[in-house]
């Protein structure tokens, strides 16, 4: 019987996969259509985009509207992956990705859970959709969209607008469409991931930067003309690091009625806990257990992984080793050293040879 529900509770996971997962975009650098390759790159391109079995319907037609889109939305799903991995490299777990094909999760099955992890997930990849949307426009590689003009309209004193500025309200709008499609807002889950995303969102508008370059005669700056600039996303990933750590913990009732008919909010899970605002990250379950490996999760365990013994943080070998204690080992590392510059024009260095302690997790 155990082993009946087990085999269920994994078909489940990968039936949800499947549903799910444009992430799996970041695996898929290069896709090519079956067929003959001298078609033309409009059909290659609607090819692509219904061949991704993981995309729900509205997500397949938001693909086709431009023949650069798949790339754009490839790029989004890579630096996603990227910036989740290098938030989380010191974390029990670490954004670890398996090997897909079409019918796996990037992820395993860790996002299944209605975990902070999943909340950060959820957030940050919206949040890239956003960010590479709106430079692809930009650098006008989509037909849909260029700069943002509207801020022209506005006339400040000092300065005045001019340049190219990144047109965010067209990346939210897309990214909005485009993730927010799959979810369903009377679920649970579709609450709560519809809240992150527009949490993480909000992290790249709220980020916009000002950007100015003076002109006059002889350096005067008598003109400052001025646009605004998207932030990199390693500083939309760490605010939304930050919101991660400081998730709140929530459940779903019903808090009023209109017209007969019964809303579902998110609320705070104890009375006596702060309501959370539009950009906080929001979760419904606490997370599973990233100490050991779980196949069927895709979760790896933090044995082997090298911790710092000197560091009472995520990254010390108390907490990476979830209590089970580590080995020191010593390597051998060499470097460059003793580095001198000869005329002209050459530097000629030493090796150096050293060891180094390593301590790696039991």
């Amino acid at each position: 019987m155990k082993l009946f529900w087990k085999v269920l509770c994994y078909m489940l996971l990968l039936i949800e996969a499947v549903v799910g997962s444009w992430w799996n975009l970041a695996t898929v650098r290069n896709p090519k259509p079956a067929g003959n390759s001298s078609e033309p790159a409009a059909a290659l391109h609607k090819d692509n985009c219904h061949r991704l079995e993981y995309l729900v319907e509205r997500q397949k037609q938001l693909c086709l509207l431009s023949d650069k889109m798949i790339q754009v939305l490839q790029t989004g799903a890579l630096q996603a992956v990227e910036e989740c991995q290098h938030q989380f490299r010191h974390s029990r777990w670490n954004c670890s990705t398996t090997a897909v094909e079409n019918s796996t999760d990037i992820f395993g099955g860790v996002l299944k859970f209605k975990s902070r992890e999943s909340a950060f997930v959820h957030a940050l990849s919206a949040a890239a959709l956003a960010h590479t949307v709106a430079r692809a426009c930009s650098r006008g590689e989509l037909n849909e969209c260029s700069c943002d003009v509207r801020v022209r309209k506005r006339t400040p004193r000092h300065w005045q607008w001019g340049g190219c500025s990144e047109d965010i309200r067209y990346g939210e709008m897309y990214s909005r469409d485009f993730v927010d499609s799959k979810e369903d807002k009377n679920t649970d889950v579709g609450l709560m991931n519809l809240h992150n995303h527009e949490a993480g969102r909000r992290a790249v508008r709220s980020r916009m930067q000002r950007v100015c370059k003076c002109h006059g005669m002889s350096g005067s700056c008598s003109v400052r003309v001025c646009w605004r600039r998207l932030p990199q996303l390693r500083i939309v990933g760490d605010a939304l690091t930050i919101r991660y750590e400081g998730a709140s913990h929530v459940k779903v009732g019903v808090v009023e009625r209109k017209r007969g008919k019964s809303i579902r909010k998110l609320r705070p899970l104890h009375p006596d806990m702060k309501k959370p605002n539009k950009t906080d990250l929001v979760y419904l379950e606490d997370s599973p257990d990233y100490c050991e490996p779980n196949d069927e999760l895709g979760i790896l365990g933090t044995r082997g992984r090298t911790c710092n013994r000197t560091s009472a943080g995520l990254d010390g070998c108390r907490l990476l080793c979830c209590g089970r204690g580590y080995q020191t080992r010593v390597r051998d590392h060499e470097e460059k050293c003793n580095c001198k510059f000869v005329w002209c024009c050459k530097v000629h260095c030493e090796i150096c040879r050293y060891k180094r302690d390593h301590h790696v997790c039991n």
